[in-house]
């Protein structure tokens, strides 16, 4: 099993294109500067999700090519938030949300998924529709958690680039895989980074 997986992983390197590649990369220096609170995390972002675009249409996970879109956007708002989205329009500190609040999220993601995998199943050759709905809406609030600097945005990505992983699998992108993979290391460091100057606030401050 092993040997065959490593015999995949190797393969990969001479089919991957060269954008998923960059994709790659850039997506992993994203997250480095994210953990340690860079604000030049966003460039990365902004870059690596244009190339994710056109990756994933072409995989046909056509709500994550939409959510890589909306990572583009999010990356320039990021950039101006954790610029000036603070009290009295200084730097914004880690802040965390209570638990409702979570729960309402994830309802809304519940229910935009079923909405959204009713027409991809419609009108599109869409692989796994409710599961690529349910990790695109999940991402879309996950990603404003970061933009905000919530620290629990951390534990909406452990559970997401998990899921993410095994799509990326049944669609043979497997350098994407191994970056998933590497993500949900990189997933726990930044938990233990942002704990460090986390501010145990019970609200959050208001987009």
């Amino acid at each position: 099993m092993i040997d065959e997986l490593w015999a995949l992983l190797s393969g990969a390197w001479h089919t991957t294109s060269w954008v998923e590649i960059s994709a790659a990369l850039l997506a992993v220096v994203y997250l480095l500067l994210a953990i340690g609170q860079r604000q030049s995390c966003w460039l990365a972002a902004f870059v690596s999700s244009c190339l994710y675009v056109w990756v994933l249409f072409g995989a046909r996970l056509y709500m994550e090519s939409a959510l890589n879109a909306f990572y583009a956007a999010m990356a320039v708002y990021g950039y101006l938030q954790w610029m000036h989205g603070g009290s009295g329009a200084g730097r914004l500190g880690v802040s965390s949300w209570p638990w409702r609040r979570h729960a309402l999220g994830l309802a809304a993601v519940v229910g935009l998924s079923i909405v959204s995998s009713f027409f991809l199943r419609r009108w599109t050759p869409a692989a796994w529709p409710f599961v690529d709905s349910l990790v695109t809406w999940s991402s879309v609030f996950a990603t404003y958690l970061v933009a905000r600097k919530v620290y629990q945005n951390w534990h909406w990505w452990l559970i997401i680039d998990s899921v993410s992983l095994c799509l990326c699998i049944s669609r043979r992108l497997y350098l994407t895989m191994l970056l998933f993979a590497l993500y949900l290391l990189m997933i726990i460091a930044g938990m233990r980074e942002w704990r460090r100057g986390f501010e145990p606030t019970h609200a959050a401050q208001a987009a």
